[in-house]
């Protein structure tokens, strides 16, 4: 643990600390906080719990003006460990809104517990298609996106950029499903490949010595985590990055670059943040996250801090009352606060109706190695599924 996390820790622990010593419980509130914090997906999932916990220490270890008790557990990016936490969280712990989850496969294991708990659930990352549409909970809300949203973005701004023959590629669970999913959805163009590897493949030799041969315009990829620092690396090594354009999702951010830094530059990314956002919210986040953990937030950590605004905007509204789920909802899906992505509203679904943007991997002010804005590509975009939710 480094000693700028240990200071933001101890100011959480202090208010904890605080509240028990005048008499009052431990904590008014007590939230779970899932995601996956070890192996190949940890930094997404570090990031996470890092940008909410920033958001607390901010607040004094607070959220609308009651303590908060925040309980991690790591998943381990398994469904079941997953499944095995969130029962903690309800039967053991009886917490009183969960957030995070960081990978879909994960998201569909515990949404089902979460549901017939009838529990609030603020997710902070995945955002599977199935949760968007008929499989819909009233208790859900979402300060990410819904999985196709970013992939439709991109598939935009292919278009946008007049690449004809796009070879597509993402792991073969849920979200990788849903992110070619929606590129197919938008893009007009012709896919000359679409590829599904392993969950937390390490070599992509075989696949891009196929992507070669089928000599697309541009290649579009979801690969998070760790599978995204490989595939770009041996990318590069292949000697097609800059001879064929790379677009991507959810694998060149903050949480990714600190490994690729140069090797990354003139990739193209969509999403719906980036780090050079200038709006008040955004600016005073990512100083702040840079203060406190020495390095360019990624969206997670910018997805997680709006967890905690957004749980933050509802419990002032309902004076801190929880146990009254409609009128907290209700405050909840207002939205009432300053986002750091602008101005959004929530779908009948809990999903975000936003704008998404595009960006290159180029170097900042400070020579950095980071996400630079170059275009809006969907304005107050919302998912397809929204229709099917009742």
């Amino acid at each position: 643990m480094t000693r700028k996390f240990q200071t933001i820790s101890t100011v959480i622990t202090t208010a904890f600390l605080l509240a028990g010593t005048s008499g009052a419980a431990m904590a008014d509130v007590k939230i779970g906080f899932l995601a996956t914090l070890s192996g190949n997906g940890a930094a997404l999932g570090q990031d996470m719990l890092d940008g909410f916990n920033l958001a607390l220490a901010e607040r004094g270890g607070k959220l609308g003006g009651q303590t908060i008790n925040l309980i991690k557990e790591d998943d381990q990016l398994k469904p079941d460990v997953g499944v095995q936490a969130m029962q903690k969280f309800l039967e053991k712990e009886k917490v009183d809104i969960v957030t995070g989850v960081t990978f879909s496969n994960v998201m569909m294991a515990v949404a089902k517990p979460l549901a017939d708990a009838d529990m609030t659930f603020v997710g902070s990352n995945a955002g599977p298609a199935p949760l968007a549409g008929k499989q819909c909970s009233k208790g859900f809300f979402f300060t990410s996106w819904q999985n196709d949203g970013q992939a439709e973005a991109v598939a935009q701004f292919a278009m946008d950029k007049g690449y004809k023959k796009l070879y597509a590629m993402a792991p073969n669970y849920q979200s990788g499903r849903d992110q070619i999913a929606g590129f197919n959805r938008v893009y007009k163009g012709t896919i000359v490949g679409e590829v599904y590897t392993q969950l937390n493949q390490p070599d992509y030799s075989a696949e891009l010595a196929q992507l070669q041969a089928a000599g697309p315009d541009a290649v579009y990829v979801f690969f998070p985590g760790g599978m995204g620092v490989n595939f770009i690396k041996q990318y590069k090594q292949a000697g097609l990055l800059g001879k064929i354009p790379l677009l991507t999702v959810s694998t060149v951010d903050g949480s990714t670059l600190p490994a690729l830094k140069e090797t990354a530059l003139g990739v193209y990314a969509a999403t719906f943040w980036g780090p050079d956002f200038q709006n008040a919210t955004s600016k005073a986040f990512t100083s702040g996250f840079e203060k406190a953990y020495g390095r360019i937030p990624s969206q997670y950590a910018a997805q997680s801090y709006e967890a905690a605004l957004l749980i933050d905007s509802a419990l002032k509204k309902t004076k801190g009352n929880v146990a009254d789920k409609k009128a907290f909802r209700d405050a909840l899906r207002a939205a009432d606060y300053a986002s750091l992505r602008g101005n959004y509203k929530f779908g009948v679904n809990g999903f975000p109706i936003q704008d998404f943007y595009a960006f290159e991997v180029a170097k900042d002010s400070g020579g950095r190695v980071s996400l630079k804005t170059i275009a809006t590509v969907l304005k107050a975009h919302q998912d397809v599924y929204a229709s099917e939710c009742k």
